[in-house]
């Protein structure tokens, strides 16, 4: 057998290897890859979006009408103790209400008034939205949107309506400071745990008023704006509160810049104040502390009276009213607060 013939016997199976070995990567690169363990298909929930920008809304409220909302409908407020484009709401204050942020220019909803939005700077340099020069916040206890629990409180907290307007501040028919006021008995009384929607106006400026309200049962006691009742706390020291935080937060303090307006009857000579532990001046009356209570809704309401066994009106002779003939405590509150 000569070379040629032999060259020719092992040639034909080489070319029958190549030719299976071509289909086989033919098939395999056509063949689904399979995973040898394929992970089961997971529901990958929707990602938040971090916007930098604050959003801004109205919403219409049964009671309340028309009113300013910010991100998913949450309610808006303006604590009328501010000044035009100046937010006096301290560390301890913004930690309930969170102010409304902004990095540039809010997103504005139907009906939101532009030419009366604005911005003014914190004590931390972050910038909050004012609407007709009212600096924004949320209440740290509404929980969705709609919620109004923090119209009201203190006095000082309402909802704001698209033309810029404070909602639910109404001024009284009768002037608190010289109309008769029907007290409840000096027992505690123990109110709701949301805070019912205040109607009288307080004063929107820098200072705070101090007037005489007539009571027949409790007699002549000092009132702050608008008629709200001014409480002491016995366990305060002489020009010095003894409030701490989370007492603060039920009882807001009756702050002051320079001095407080007085209207007739008030003895200047007892005026005051004391350093709070954040800087801000409390009001003193005969070196004793001013305070509101969170849960008086209206002129006339002293339902701080006696809470606690420690806190009490005072007269404008500037002396304690409803002190307890016995120092037993059984009004189920703790420290008063």
């Amino acid at each position: 057998m000569n070379s040629k013939s032999l060259d020719t016997i092992f040639r034909k199976p080489v070319h029958a290897i190549n030719a299976l070995l071509l289909c086989a990567l033919f098939l395999a690169a056509c063949a689904p890859v399979v995973a040898a363990n394929p992970a089961p298909t997971a529901t990958i929930a929707p990602t938040p979006v971090a916007a930098n920008e604050a959003t801004i809304s109205v919403a219409t409220d049964a009671k309340l009408g028309n009113i300013l909302v910010g991100d998913n409908g949450m309610t808006l407020y303006v604590f009328t103790k501010d000044e035009p484009n100046q937010s006096n709401c301290n560390s301890n204050c913004l930690a309930k209400w969170p102010p409304l942020l902004t990095q540039g220019n809010p997103k504005l909803g139907e009906g939101v008034d532009a030419s009366l939005i604005g911005t003014a700077s914190l004590a931390d340099g972050s910038k909050i939205v004012t609407y007709n020069k009212m600096p924004l916040y949320y209440w740290y206890e509404d929980a969705k949107a709609g919620d109004t629990d923090g119209q009201g409180v203190g006095g000082v907290w309402f909802v704001i309506s698209p033309d810029g307007k404070v909602v639910g501040n109404e001024v009284p028919a009768a002037a608190p400071a010289t109309a008769p006021i029907v007290a409840p008995t000096t027992a505690p009384v123990v109110a709701p745990t949301t805070a019912p929607v205040a109607t009288p106006t307080p004063v929107v400026a820098s200072e705070p008023t101090i007037s005489i309200a007539k009571d027949p049962r409790l007699g002549k006691f000092l009132v702050g704006d608008n008629g709200m009742t001014l409480y002491i706390f016995t366990k305060d020291e002489a020009n010095k509160s003894n409030c701490n935080p989370d007492c603060l937060a039920k009882w807001p303090p009756l702050l002051t810049q320079e001095n407080p307006k007085l209207g007739e009857g008030v003895d200047a000579s007892l005026i005051g104040t004391a350093s709070l532990a954040d800087g801000w001046k409390i009001v003193t009356y005969n070196k004793m502390p001013l305070y509101y209570w969170y849960e008086d809704a209206k002129a006339g309401d002293t339902n701080g009276l006696g809470i606690g066994g420690v806190w009490f009106v005072i007269s404008p002779a500037g002396k304690v009213i409803g002190v307890p003939s016995s120092p037993s405590d059984d009004s189920g509150y703790s420290d008063g607060y």
